[in-house]
């Protein structure tokens, strides 16, 4: 009878052990998210497979009324650019731009956009509105320019070399302190 019961009981400490395995395995988990948002990298920085390698293709026409030309390769060939995908109805968007228009000032830079997925009156609006900081606008109204680029969300920048190499990407808005720790050059 003895052994049933050391059985009973062996048996009743496994259910036990098996019990409490899902919460320790949870908490392990919350253990590592926690670390990683406390200790780790910001949850906000998506890495780019184009950090440098050569920009993808751009061949956009342009935003009408803007007075702006398209976005193609030969607008951005052999500058220092920022390329700032945007649109009228991104929140985000408003509050950048006036960094965007900074920047725009310095000859050294040049400032092109790539309008995402926009009805062009209501880019036109914006612009008119916030003023136009881009040497030129390419309208990516199907969003394949956005895809090719690995945009996962707007206002998204990228800086792109002299050489047409990625140097930097910013998903979110972009001030001096984001460009300055991405930027190898210091702007």
């Amino acid at each position: 009878m003895s052994g049933d019961s050391d059985e009973k009981q062996g048996s009743g400490r496994r259910r036990a052990l098996m019990a409490f395995i899902p919460l320790i395995v949870v908490a392990g988990l919350f253990a590592v998210f926690g670390w990683q948002i406390l200790f780790g990298r910001d949850p906000s920085e998506i890495p780019s497979v184009l950090i440098g390698k050569p920009a993808p293709e751009l061949n956009l026409p342009p935003l009408e009324g803007s007075n702006r030309p398209a976005l193609s390769d030969a607008e951005i060939a052999g500058k220092f650019t920022l390329v700032n995908v945007f649109a009228s109805w991104c929140v985000p968007c408003r509050q950048e731009h006036p960094f965007l228009m900074q920047l725009s000032e310095d000859p050294e830079i040049n400032v092109v956009g790539i309008n995402y997925k926009d009805n062009p009156d209501n880019a036109l609006r914006f612009l008119g509105e916030l003023g136009n900081p881009y040497d030129a606008i390419g309208v990516d109204k199907r969003g394949v320019a956005a895809i090719d680029w690995g945009v996962y969300g707007i206002p998204e920048t990228f800086v792109v070399g002299p050489d047409g190499t990625i140097i930097f990407k910013k998903v979110g808005p972009i001030d001096l302190d984001v460009l300055r720790q991405g930027n190898p050059a210091g702007y």
